[in-house]
């Protein structure tokens, strides 16, 4: 006896059209393929703060962390913060700070502190950018 809603077969052969579909409509949704030197930005987090805002001069790198996550930060204006992962997008090293950029000392890769693109080195994705803001008298991060 079969069910009144559907057999085993009818219910897979509508999953298959549904994720076929599926598939089929989010491959729709751009006309132009991402831009490669753009950084991806982290999403989700909470507002951490990471340091008060007089540990960072203007024309400034430094570092941070939130939990888990290591963070390269970098201050291009009295208002103007910026926050960046600190794993290098080559092969996963730990990426520092240096006075004009952001570089990794595993493979020689280096990055924009303003944009985190890859700018020389093995790396050709930029660092995942994370939203920073000056709060007052702190710099906050979302991680």
């Amino acid at each position: 006896m079969t069910s009144p809603c559907c057999d085993r077969r009818r219910f897979l052969r509508a999953s298959a059209l549904t994720a076929g579909s599926a598939a089929l409509l989010s491959a729709c949704g751009a006309d132009e393929a991402p831009d490669p030197a753009a950084p991806s930005v982290a999403e989700g987090g909470t507002w951490t703060e990471v340091m008060a805002l007089a540990e960072l001069q203007v024309g400034a790198s430094s570092t941070a962390e939130v939990g888990e996550t290591q963070l390269l930060l970098h201050r291009s204006a009295e208002t103007t913060v910026h926050a960046f992962s600190a794993v290098c997008t080559h092969e996963g090293c730990a990426v520092g700070t240096e006075p004009e950029r952001f570089a990794c000392p595993c493979h020689g890769s280096i990055f924009n502190l303003e944009t985190g693109a890859a700018e020389g080195g093995p790396a050709r994705e930029p660092l995942t950018r994370y939203p920073a803001e000056i709060d007052g008298d702190s710099i906050r991060v979302r991680a």
